[in-house]
């Protein structure tokens, strides 16, 4: 079979094809008087095999030297070969995190890439624990169970989400005053979020609220990097809400 056949049949290009015979992984059975390329059925069968070992991930030149070496162990080959793909694909895992965080980071910052890299950066540096664990000294056991209702800024969640985008919203209304209607809907929001999850858990969220306060204890927490200014204006905010609102936040 002409080239052109070979490629229709296996939806490979001709270029391709091409190079498999410039590099000696492919080279045709024959040619024509012409000089055109001529396949035959064992041909195909090869490059079918080909294609398999390139799906899971195998170079060509590794593909080379396995087709071509009789006492190729194949066992060993595939046994490191998953284990990179595993190793691979913790990588990409890590990568994706890092990446959804970033783009939460940039909804936090308004768009300020700059800002969002340097929170980032300071938020994965490595810390020297001034304690044992600061996280359970503050917290009780039944309080470190509901950290886990927390939004998280790797998180993909619509909780974690919703979060994101209120703070964003908040910071973006920092140049009107805390009283104004659309900042106070924006607690309003945050106020109902926050007693779906921890009614009656004043306790808690008033310590989380001490911790968050403290950038020191923040950071130790591992909290993303929130500015004194927008923490005074939240609370500010949370005041006039719960003032108008007539009573306390349960």
């Amino acid at each position: 079979m002409h080239i052109n056949e070979l490629a229709r049949k296996t939806d490979i290009t001709v270029r391709t094809l091409r190079y498999y015979d410039s590099i000696g992984l492919l080279k045709p059975s024959s040619k024509t008087d012409g000089g055109h390329r001529l396949y035959v059925e064992n041909d195909l069968k090869k490059l079918q095999q080909i294609q398999f070992l390139k799906d899971l991930g195998y170079a060509l030149k590794d593909i080379q030297e396995m087709l071509s070496d009789a006492s190729w162990n194949w066992e060993h080959s595939l046994r490191n070969q998953l284990n990179y793909i595993v190793e691979e694909q913790q990588r990409l895992k890590s990568m994706e995190v890092s990446i959804r965080e970033m783009l939460h980071s940039l909804v936090l910052e308004q768009g300020d890439q700059h800002e969002a890299i340097e929170k980032l950066i300071q938020l994965s540096k490595p810390k020297v624990a001034k304690r044992p664990s600061l996280r359970e000294e503050l917290f009780s056991h039944d309080e470190m169970m509901m950290w886990r209702k927390l939004p998280r800024m790797r998180a993909n969640d619509p909780h974690s989400l919703e979060w994101i985008a209120l703070l964003g919203q908040l910071k973006s209304h920092m140049h009107e005053p805390p009283k104004h209607e659309k900042v106070q809907n924006i607690i309003r929001r945050m106020m109902e979020k926050q007693r779906e999850d921890f009614a009656g858990q004043d306790d808690f969220l008033n310590k989380l609220w001490e911790a968050r306060k403290s950038a020191e204890v923040s950071e130790e927490l591992g909290f993303y990097p929130l500015e004194p200014e927008l923490l005074d204006y939240m609370e500010a905010a949370y005041d006039i809400f719960i003032t108008n609102e007539g009573g306390t936040a349960e």
